[in-house]
């Protein structure tokens, strides 16, 4: 979908606050919005889409609890060495 809009204009904002029980989702971010609209019909008593800007914008209201944010460690030197002689065996190439 051609927006207007650069590519650093297409943000995902998170909003919540300590008392409310929801979360705000503002997403322009196409899987995002595509998991979340398919959370919303599956569950809608925990999940809607309240806003769409027209410029390929979609707001989400969520429960809290039912968003997670996961932080990955950095790999070691050892483990990267390691994947990149397991992929290398196996034929897989990283498109560089």
């Amino acid at each position: 979908m051609r927006t207007g809009l650069t590519k650093r204009q297409k943000t995902t904002g998170i909003f919540f606050d300590e008392q409310s029980s929801i979360i705000e989702v503002q997403t322009h971010n196409t899987d995002l919005k595509k998991r979340l609209g398919a959370y919303a019909q599956q569950y809608p008593d925990l999940c809607r889409q309240t806003d769409d800007d027209g410029q390929g914008g979609l707001t989400f209201e969520i429960e809290k609890g039912r968003l997670s944010f996961r932080l990955t460690a950095p790999y070691s030197e050892e483990r990267r060495s390691k994947a990149s002689a397991w992929a290398k065996k196996q034929g897989i190439q990283t498109g560089r």
